[in-house]
């Protein structure tokens, strides 16, 4: 969303001109555009060198090998906690890996088997034995189910953990592909059921069908034995909308029959129109652009607000609802009702539905509670489930026709634990309790606060052995990433307990500005313009944690993804004399060209859009790719990636090591040719990047 000053149109067009002039000179000097080409020879020998390069030093440690163990042994080992999820009726379902099924089984049982703890499982899909047969790196992305038997199956496949799949309609009881049946070529695709025979899908016939980020922009009506080409349109954006492209939620009763399909066209990051599908055509929705749908439950459609609704006196965070038949029957003129207003200390995290319930799992101070909500009379009555409590809980699946749900609990000494809930009695529980991966006996989990450069107190939570000695000589591992609303909350610290803190070191997360963690205000307070008070934040916890003497910059490291690569990449630009290890992980990290890399251009509303003046300079002030110096006190990084992230791109890791090098500064850096975003396609290779990780943490911070 822009907010500029109106202007005489020749001196806006004249501004924007020598913008783009400017932009388009930087990127003519840069001399590393040909790594922008994913899978290029030229990129990818190059790639392959850095391997070869880096590797060996990491990997001749002789610590790396009982690192690769634990970790591969945690993240492979047989008593983790099965992912189930209901799929109808006394059915759960799970996606299952481990050492024998590296690629993962999708399974079944019936949930009085599961609650026994001796479930029977049944195969649905083996993706080891599909990926031999077809001789394709096939990575298991999900499958979206017809309700309410959940029988038949839109079956998403990736090739090697692109975000781009290809979609085939599977029978999950007779375990088959179907030969007829609905089939989508790869591509990233937005898909529904809307009856057995009929599918919304949001996809793109040709290049034109998409947006400049790379999402499809056309939803159409799918009927069995159609071409997609036959499919008949029924709404479509624009090619220049930004966000994440055209989506559609499909919103069914009990028995399974649509109450409601609604299309969202976003118009940047977090703005969004919304569309209500009435046979051929589309009824537009009087929401305020910053909101979200989150459920459909007792005739009520529900929302959250992402910034004031000032004409209704609604605040941003609030979650709210609207009577689902004046919505069809008056949608440009909706009346919404207040069913939550978090605290200054809250945040709605999650929404879900039930048969006949509203559950809600709201963070207070960084930290979870389940509420269940019934409409009762107009109003909507709650109650608190009894949980476990100073922990993280995620709401991790729901049933349609019933009032059970399920939630994880953790914190990062405790390890995880799973609970069935009736949201209708509210009885709770616990099915299973994963067994500890450290030895958390003589370490403590502790909250601070830091002052921030504008005065805001900034949560972090410290993971240390208790005798850690308050010294400033603990190597200490500060992890954050502040943006897009994603909050980091407690987690059970497997691998840095086991494989850092067991050690000796220290583990640090920091809830700066950017996430969610306070609710919409904590994340809006950091965009654009605003984008300094992210990184702000990010150096008062690394100071706070010096002045506490946790800690020195001679033992202080870093580590960030994606959002959090960016930020990695500022702090080693801005404050290099703070850190002596940056992990830089799945980066962006060129921010004047990175609305034409990859999917870019669907951001623009977190960081703002270089080809205006103000938005562009503030991203020069921080862009780690256009403020690498020589002759800086940089320590040596280690930079990450995947080729298959077709995300945020490998090109932004690549340009980075790039000119490191070419400044002479030493570095190490490692790509993994499959992987997607995560940079790991499956367990073996999630292990072999963690070992890789500690190892170098080891080696700047032990040493």
């Amino acid at each position: 969303m822009m907010r500029n000053v109106l202007r005489p149109f020749a001196l806006a067009a004249a501004l924007l001109m020598g913008t783009l002039a400017m932009t388009e000179a930087l990127a003519a000097d840069d001399p590393y555009t040909w790594m922008e080409e994913i899978e290029g020879d030229r990129a990818l020998e190059w790639a392959k060198a850095q391997n070869a390069r880096s590797l060996p030093r990491l990997q001749n440690d002789p610590r790396y090998a009982g690192l690769y163990a634990e970790a591969q042994a945690i993240a492979t080992a047989p008593d983790r906690i099965p992912g189930i999820a209901f799929a109808g009726g006394e059915k759960v379902r799970d996606f299952w890996q481990d050492r024998t099924h590296v690629r993962g089984l999708w399974r079944e049982t019936d949930l009085a088997g599961y609650r026994s703890g001796a479930p029977v499982w049944r195969t649905i899909l083996d993706v080891d034995a599909l990926a031999r047969v077809e001789k394709a790196n096939w990575v298991f992305a999900g499958a979206d189910c017809l309700a309410p038997d959940n029988r038949l199956c839109l079956v998403s496949l990736s090739d090697g953990g692109k975000d781009a799949v290809t979609v085939r309609e599977f029978d999950a009881l007779e375990g088959r592909f179907l030969d007829n049946g609905f089939r989508l070529p790869e591509g990233k695709h937005r898909f529904g059921w809307i009856d057995r025979d009929t599918l919304l899908v949001v996809t793109a016939l040709s290049p034109d069908e998409s947006t400049s980020s790379g999402y499809p922009y056309i939803a159409r009506l799918l009927s069995r034995g159609q071409t997609l080409a036959q499919a008949r349109e029924v709404f479509r954006g624009e090619r220049t909308d930004g966000g994440y492209g055209v989506y559609g939620q499909v919103f069914r009763n009990v028995g399974g029959q649509v109450e409601a399909a609604i299309l969202a066209r976003p118009l940047d990051t977090f703005s969004a129109e919304y569309h209500l599908l009435a046979g051929d055509r589309t009824l537009k929705l009087a929401l305020p652009l910053r909101s979200t749908l989150q459920a459909l439950v007792a005739g009520r459609l529900v929302v959250s607000l992402e910034a004031d609704w000032t004409e209704t006196g609604l605040k941003a965070g609030d979650l709210v609802d609207f009577d689902l038949a004046a919505v069809r029957a008056t949608p440009g003129a909706l009346k919404p009702n207040l069913v939550l207003r978090p605290t200054q200390s809250q945040s709605v995290e999650q929404v879900a539905s039930t048969r006949d319930r509203l559950v809600i799992g709201l963070l207070d101070n960084v930290r979870g509670q389940v509420r269940s909500l019934k409409r009762d009379g107009g109003a909507w009555t709650s109650q608190t489930l009894d949980l476990p409590s100073d922990s993280t809980l995620t709401l991790t699946s729901a049933s349609d026709d019933s009032d059970r749900i399920l939630v994880s609990a953790a914190s990062y000494l405790s390890p995880t634990s799973q609970w069935l809930a009736e949201a209708g009695t509210g009885a709770t529980d616990r099915l299973r309790s994963l067994p500890p991966r450290f030895d958390a006996s003589n370490m403590v989990a502790e909250q601070n606060w830091a002052v921030s450069k504008d005065g805001t107190r900034v949560p972090y939570s410290v993971v240390r052995r208790k005798d850690a000695p308050m010294n400033g000589a603990n190597p200490t591992l500060l992890y954050a990433y502040g943006g897009f609303l994603v909050s980091q909350t407690p987690a059970y610290a497997a691998i840095p307990g086991k494989l850092w803190v067991e050690k000796g070191g220290i583990y640090v997360v920091a809830n700066i500005r950017g996430g969610g963690e306070f609710g919409p205000r904590w994340h809006n307070a950091g965009l654009k313009l605003n984008r300094m008070r992210v990184y702000e934040d990010f150096f008062a916890v690394s100071e706070d944690l010096i002045r506490r003497a946790y800690t020195s910059p001679r033992r202080l490291g870093i580590m960030g993804g994606s959002n959090g690569g960016l930020l990695m990449g500022v702090a080693l630009t801005r404050r290099p004399e703070l850190y002596n290890a940056v992990v830089i992980q799945v980066p962006l990290f060129d921010m004047i060209n990175y609305t034409r890399i990859g999917a870019g251009a669907s951001w623009v509303g977190e960081y703002g859009d270089p080809a205006i003046p103000a938005e562009r300079e503030m991203l020069l002030s921080y862009s780690p790719y256009q403020n690498l110096k020589a002759g800086q006190s940089y320590p040596q990084v280690f930079i990450e990636t995947s080729t298959k992230d077709d995300r945020v791109h490998p090109a932004h890791a690549r340009k980075a090591a790039a000119r490191l090098g070419e400044l002479g500064y030493d570095y190490l850096y490692y790509e993994n040719i499959d992987g997607g975003h995560a940079a790991a396609a499956n367990l073996n290779e999630r292990a072999l990047r963690q070992a890789l990780e500690y190892t170098y943490l080891m080696q700047r911070l032990m040493d």
